[in-house]
Parts: C-alpha cells; sequence; structure tokens
C-alpha cells in the first residue's frame, strides 16, 4: 500500500529526521538511506518497522545534523580524502579555475559527525532515533489506514457489482431452460445417430450433457465468495492475502459459466456479456487487493 510519513525529532545532541516512503509489494522490502555513522543501528530500526509493517517496498530516509553543543565536529580525515581526490582530478584532467568546494564537502554524508562509521552513539540518541522511527511508522499506517479504507470500500462496491450481475445471469438461466433442453436433445440425437445405446449408458450420457449446460452451482458459488469477500473486507485486520485464494475462485467459476453458455442463442450471447463483466470485477478486485496487507 502507498503511503508517506516524514518525522523530526530534537535531542541535545541532534535533530533526526525520518522518512518512511511505501509503495505496493506482494512482501516487506526495506531499503535503507543512512549516514555512515548509523550504519550500526539498521538492524534496530529494522526490527522497528517490521513491528508495525508487513508489506510495502519501503524507502527509508534518515538524517543526523548535529546541534552546537554536540561534542562532533568536522570529520577531518573525510574531508582530506575529498580534498586530495579533488586534487588528484584537477591534476589528470586540468581546467581554470579548479578549487575544492567547501561548501559540497559539507554536504557529503558524514563529513559533520562524530568521525565516521567508528564513532559511537550515546544510548540517549540511539533511543531517540528508535523513537522518532516507531512514530514515523505511526505515521505512515495512519496515512496507509485511510488510503485502505477508501480502498475497501470501492471493492466492496465491486462485490456489490458481482451481485447484481449473478442476479441477472440467473434470471436469464431460469428463462434459458428450452435452450438448455433443446441443446441436450441434439446432443443426444449425436449419440443416437447410428448406434445402439444402452439405456443405463444413455442416462448417464444425458446427466453428464445436461451437467455440462447448467450454470445454477456456478451461480450459487460465485455469490457465495462475493458474500465472503465482502465479509472479509468488513472484518478488517491483513487481508491482502486471504484475498488471493478467494479471487482465484472466482475468477474459476466465471470461467465455468462462460465454458458453458456456448450455442445458446441470444441468451447464451447474454449470459457471456455478464459473465465477461464479472470477471472485469474480479480482475478490478485482485488487482486493488496487492494495496490492502
Amino acid at each position: 500500500m502507498t503511503g508517506f510519513a516524514r518525522v523530526t525529532k530534537s535531542t541535545e545532541e541532534a535533530e533526526i529526521s525520518l522518512s518512511l516512503k511505501s509503495v505496493n509489494h506482494r512482501g516487506l522490502d526495506m531499503h535503507f538511506h543512512l549516514p555512515p555513522e548509523l550504519d550500526a543501528m539498521e538492524n534496530d530500526i529494522r526490527a522497528v518497522i517490521k513491528s508495525g509493517v508487513a508489506r510495502g517496498h519501503l524507502q527509508i530516509q534518515l538524517s543526523l545534523t548535529r546541534t552546537g553543543g554536540a561534542a562532533a565536529g568536522l570529520n577531518r580525515p573525510l574531508l582530506a580524502l575529498y580534498v586530495n581526490a579533488f586534487r588528484e582530478a584537477a591534476a589528470l584532467y586540468p581546467a581554470s579555475g579548479q578549487q575544492p568546494d567547501l561548501n559540497a564537502a559539507l554536504r557529503i554524508p558524514g563529513m559533520l559527525g562524530m568521525g565516521g562509521e567508528g564513532a559511537e552513539l550515546s544510548e540517549a540518541l540511539s533511543q531517540g532515533i528508535l523513537e522518532t522511527t516507531a512514530e514515523a511508522v505511526a505515521a505512515l499506517n495512519a496515512f496507509r489506514e485511510r488510503e485502505g479504507a477508501a480502498t475497501a470500500e470501492e471493492m466492496r462496491q465491486r462485490c456489490r457489482n458481482i451481485f447484481g450481475l449473478v442476479t441477472r445471469m440467473d434470471e436469464i438461466r431460469s428463462s434459458a431452460v428450452p435452450a438448455f433442453l433443446k441443446r441436450l436433445r441434439e446432443k443426444l440425437a449425436d449419440l443416437l445417430r447410428g448406434a445402439a445405446l444402452d439405456p443405463q449408458r444413455l442416462a448417464q450420457e444425458a446427466a453428464i450433457l445436461a451437467d455440462r449446460s447448467d450454470i445454477a452451482e456456478e451461480l450459487v458459488r460465485l455469490r457465495t465468495h462475493a458474500a465472503q469477500l465482502d465479509d472479509i473486507l468488513l472484518a478488517g485486520g491483513e487481508v491482502g492475502k486471504r484475498l488471493d485464494f478467494l479471487l482465484q475462485e472466482m475468477n474459476r467459476e466465471a470461467n465455468t459459466v462462460l465454458s458453458k453458455t456456448g450455442g445458446l442463442g441470444d441468451l447464451g450471447l447474454t449470459i457471456t456479456e455478464l459473465a465477461l463483466a464479472a470477471k472485469s470485477e474480479i480482475d478490478k478486485i485482485r488487482e486493488q487487493s496487492l494495496n490492502l496487507e
């Protein structure tokens, strides 16, 4: 599910800014963008996020700006590396007016910190980072819940559309009984042409043909599945994965209806159009279900 949250928190040592951006994904896929001095905290931050987010492709952007009272200062070894690399490049590719850009250097992650990757964070600052992460997760989930509620309501409307389509197909099926019987007689005539069949075998074939022509059971199951889907959406919680199997079954029933309605003339064409419309609604629900946890 898509969502965005940004939280800024000030401590005695630094100002912490953390943003979370989420887009649709079948599982939980996290990508971190941290300053080098926070690399050691990635697993702790990951655990906080996993406790509140189950699915989504997440971009986690965290920045740390030391305040004046902090003991941190200029990362001199990193600055020396930058200046030396600049001068080496300038010697290889000479041009007029080439001087190191200190403004650009100071924007390099870790340039203003506690000495880079080897520095240890205080317990208070580490706790502040984890609290900021938890607040960002809560804000992200609030955003996603609002979007999820709107998506669920749209999916429920599509369920109601499927109910209406099934009702119309059932009404047409009732009036199409003569057409079903006509096709059954034609099939039986083909079986009897030039062949002497055992009465029991003939009864079996008639039963099979009748079953292959009638769509009553498929419509009952399609209506039942649509009701189950609506109940799942009303219940809430983590519904994304539970909907997948149900939608597969609904799609299978719609396909069976389509396979049975050939050769019924205008009535069959009407049922086919309605079944295709039901399949379209099912496919749209499937697309939307990928947005839900």
